[in-house]
């Protein structure tokens, strides 16, 4: 076995990475960008090598970076982990051409399996079925374009060099074609390094079901099962589980001998997936990830196997110490990936510190990345945390993992961890009747958008603002009357007559008024026209009853500057706090400025100073966490100002560009007399 390992990746696999080689004795170091120093893969693996700037494609996909960072900390081996640069054969090669192990699969295979138009290729020569379309990649968007009006539509774009839903586009119209592949070949340039794409027909309503196998390269091939994956978004899973549900015994097996055909084809060595599209009694080939998968803890914990392992054991030369009739499939196992992404916002991705990361103490396991004090940056994929239920039956594990997401709180960053809940809830969902393109079907149910602040959660974020701001003091005589401040009430329960602060939240702003503290720590909280009568009593965990009237609930209070987080039963209510002169002293805001929704790098500049834009039209396409913006206009109008190129980073809310609505353009004056 190796005695030290680099881990050429970050984040949670990262760390996860490093649990495994501990527990065999293996030493481990990292590596981190500049943006990742103080990230907690780094703190988690201990020794780290700084190998270039915040862009993957200045850090993390710098092959000779890494292999100068594995020779300087001593390393025999590396492990890329999934993703940037897990699928690259140009890698493996220069990995093993500077006499270290890589922890995967060989070049060769890489090259036959980890581009989707050759492991096509490679199901066709197997006998396996595959979805009609084109079988050679190309980076000719005219040819593309033709080989999609050849196919007919529905298609699908698809980066040939990876995977994890970059570089994909459903193309359901014509009319947005030249878009849809020019924004599928930029996204599969930055997250892979090469722009091809391949054409096939759309499967519209499939499952997508997923065979884990391994192989010793020594000939010896086998599978750990499969696993379920048909609950995505923008061709990204975000609920998997082990084994699949409503799977007929006989289409199970016939994938897993597929499965292990494949791999005997190309005397796999190490683990992959192997992926298919099941359509009623159908399926067909889509794709095989040479490397670890994200959703790989669901086939652990029914195996309890653990793949990391079988990794390292195979690539050290001692291949699985078991064969395929010892592997068994026990009780149900359900994933859920939290993501720093608002699902009212068409899933942006969202940037920013974390103010507080708690998970769960026990009962499922826990695979994360972050903790409280975190940034999340643009650079890198939106996933915060994984969290695996593992139960006997598929309803326990489901029920187990919606009770450990109600448990978790991130704070600082929006997630999706409230719509995950919902999702887990959806009738299709618990009866595992559901497809790829269910979420897009039930997405207003699961939204649930909220037309107004919750006024509770309001009046807990107030409370807890002013009884940190204004701790009552006797030597403090203006703090003499109930901490508010205020000689004169407007009424005999002594509100303050003018608002003290106002909350911002949920696009609303509230006017906040207090009345004195009482002996037992209650306090009237006055809500724009609602009266509050609340009280925290503090618990461990920044947690608190809060009452409110008779009624009493659990909730978590978080505050960062003037900004309050409350975690409250109906979810996580964020509102910023100003004062109530600096509130009306606000300035508004100019209506013609663009302004970028969150931190990223600018791909593309649309427009110019004088050019003519409609509304709806984009003027800049941005990049963050791996997925395009398009900033539009709101209106039709003139371009007065551009202040960004392509390349250049843009911080959130900064003025990207400003146009002047045409209806504000002065008109010329007409001519007017007696008639």
């Amino acid at each position: 076995m190796f005695r030290k390992i680099l881990i050429a990746n970050r984040g949670e696999i990262a760390c996860r990475i490093a649990r495994t080689c501990r527990r065999l004795g293996i030493a481990v170091a990292g590596v981190h960008s500049t943006a990742d120093a103080d990230a907690l893969h780094v703190k988690t693996i201990g020794e780290s090598i700084e190998i270039g700037g915040a862009a993957a494609s200045e850090s993390y996909l710098r092959i000779d970076a890494i292999i100068a960072a594995a020779r300087a900390v001593g390393a025999e081996a590396i492990h890329p982990g999934f993703g940037f640069l897990a699928e690259n054969a140009a890698f493996a090669r220069a990995v093993e051409a500077a006499g270290l192990a890589f922890i995967g699969p060989t070049a060769e295979t890489i090259e036959r399996l980890g581009d989707k138009a050759s492991a096509k290729r490679e199901a066709v020569a197997t006998g396996i079925p595959t979805i009609p379309g084109s079988d050679t990649p190309s980076e000719d968007p005219r040819e593309i374009e033709r080989t999609v009006r050849q196919l007919g539509l529905p298609a699908m774009l698809k980066a040939a060099a990876g995977g994890g839903g970059k570089g994909m586009r459903s193309i359901t119209s014509l009319e947005r074609l030249q878009e849809g592949i020019e924004s599928a070949m930029r996204e599969a340039k930055n997250a892979f390094g090469d722009a091809g794409l391949i054409v096939e027909k759309l499967v519209q309503q499939g499952r997508h079901i997923e065979v884990q196998i391994a192989g010793d390269g020594n000939g010896n091939v086998i599978h750990l099962f499969e696993r379920e994956c048909s609950l995505q978004r923008r061709h990204q899973k975000l609920i998997e589980e082990a084994p699949a549900a409503n799977l007929s015994s006989e289409l199970r097996e016939r994938m897993l001998q597929d499965a292990v055909r494949l791999g005997h084809r190309l005397n796999y060595r190490g683990v992959g997936t192997v992926e298919f599209i099941v359509s009623g009694g159908d399926y067909y080939f889509l794709e095989v990830n040479p490397r670890l998968q994200v959703e790989h803890p669901v086939t652990e914990m029914v195996t309890g196997i653990d793949i990391v392992e079988i990794m390292l054991r195979i690539a050290a030369g001692q291949g699985f110490p078991f064969a395929q009739d010892d592997v068994v499939c026990a009780g149900h196992a359900v994933e859920a990936r939290i993501c720093a992404e608002d699902p009212d916002q068409a899933f942006m991705p969202c940037t920013g510190e974390i103010a507080y990361a708690g998970f769960p103490p026990d009962g499922v396991r826990v695979e994360t990345g972050i903790e409280s004090g975190s940034t999340v940056t643009p650079y890198y994929d939106p996933m915060l945390a994984k969290l695996i239920a593992h139960a006997e039956t598929r309803d326990q594990a489901l029920d187990l993992l919606g009770r450990a997401l109600n448990e978790t709180s991130i704070l600082g960053v929006t997630t999706n961890r409230e719509f995950l809940v919902r999702l887990l809830g959806l009738p299709a969902t618990r009866a595992a009747t559901f497809h790829t393109r269910l979420i897009d079907e039930q997405l207003d149910t699961l939204l649930q958008r909220a037309d107004a602040a919750d006024p509770e959660a309001l009046a807990l974020g107030a409370y807890f603002w002013m009884m940190r701001q204004r701790q009552p003091s006797p030597d403090n005589p203006w703090q003499s009357v109930g901490m508010t401040g205020w000689q004169m009430g407007t009424d005999d329960e002594g509100m303050s007559p003018i608002p003290v602060l106002h909350l911002e939240s949920a696009g609303n702003s509230a006017e906040i008024r207090f009345a004195p503290l009482k002996p037992d720590g209650s306090m009237l909280v006055g809500v724009n026209d609602v009266k509050i009568p609340v009280r925290l009593a503090a618990l461990p965990d920044d947690k608190f009853i809060a009452s409110m009237g008779t009624r009493r609930e659990i909730v978590r209070i978080w505050r960062k500057d003037n900004v309050i987080f409350v975690r409250n039963p109906r979810g996580v209510h964020t509102m910023t706090a100003i004062t109530y002169l600096k509130h009306i002293s606000a300035a508004p805001e100019a209506s013609g400025e663009l302004r970028a929704p969150l931190t990223g790098v600018v791909l593309k500049v649309n427009v110019a100073r004088g050019d003519r834009i409609k509304a709806g039209d984009a003027a800049i396409v941005m990049e963050s966490m791996k997925m395009e913006l398009r900033i539009t206009s709101k209106v039709d109008g003139i371009v007065t100002a551009v202040h960004f190129d392509a390349g250049d980073t843009v911080d959130r809310n900064a003025v990207v560009a400003v146009i002047e609505p045409e209806l504000t353009r002065k008109q010329p004056e007409r001519a007017t007399g007696a008639s």
